[in-house]
């Protein structure tokens, strides 16, 4: 009888632990959301950050599955960090956690890409953990106020998301805040004459006749989180 060998199954590899980073300032928050990724999803390797730029260079490091992002970090706008992000680690997806459900808030969020939309204000925190294992498991997840939005804005013809281009939402968003014709064409490298006749189109496109009208709807629909009565510095 011809000796047949025995061949044992290649031993299967273990499942990849998940890896999650919170960014997130409040100190508070920070613990409680990496505390629940700590209990919901075992063995996982849960980092924290408490602003935009260690949460960028933990990405280097970490490479993340899941980036839990909040918007209003110390150092700026958590959707600013997004390209960051992904240059550092192309395949994290993106979890955006805000009590900011404004208009520009959505649109800047959908337009990256995120993969889910947890809002704070209206959503239990156990919405952070479905979030995480909807994403994990490739699909999305979006607070309803999102779709509210998203299909409102659709609807109006009148959206900013229809009237200005690209380069006007993001002018607009620097002169809601409070900055100058001179430091809006610093900081986006083109002379003020540009930014000027930005601005006069803005205002043409939108209907709105004085810098104060202007700031009004930019504070309105989210292009800035400040207080009207807090200077820009």
């Amino acid at each position: 009888m011809a000796h047949i060998p025995c061949v044992l199954p290649a031993p299967s590899a273990s499942p990849e632990k998940m890896r999650l980073l919170v960014i997130e300032d409040q100190v508070m928050v920070r613990d409680f959301v990496a505390q629940l990724c700590r209990e919901q999803f075992a063995g996982a390797e849960v980092a924290e950050a408490s602003d935009g730029r260690s949460g960028v260079e933990l990405c280097s490091r970490l490479r993340p599955h899941i980036v839990l992002l909040d918007l209003d970090l110390p150092d700026g706008d958590g959707l600013d960090r997004i390209p960051e992000i992904r240059q550092r680690a192309p395949d994290t997806k993106i979890v955006v956690i805000t009590s900011h459900s404004d208009d520009y808030a959505i649109h800047r969020s959908l337009e990256a890409g995120v993969a889910a939309f947890v809002d704070k204000c209206s959503q239990p925190i156990e919405a952070v953990g479905d979030a995480i294992s909807e994403v994990a498991a490739g699909r999305t997840f979006h607070s309803p106020s999102v779709a509210r939005t998203w299909a409102r804005l659709w609807r109006d013809p009148h959206a900013f998301t229809k009237l200005l281009s690209l380069r006007e939402q993001e002018v607009l968003r620097l002169l809601g805040e409070g900055f100058h014709n001179d430091t809006v064409a610093e900081r986006l490298g083109v002379s003020p004459k540009t930014i000027l006749s930005h601005r006069r189109n803005i205002m043409a496109k939108l209907g709105v006749h004085s810098t104060p009208e202007l700031i009004r709807y930019a504070f309105k629909k989210g292009f800035t989180r400040l207080r009207q009565d807090e200077p820009a510095g």
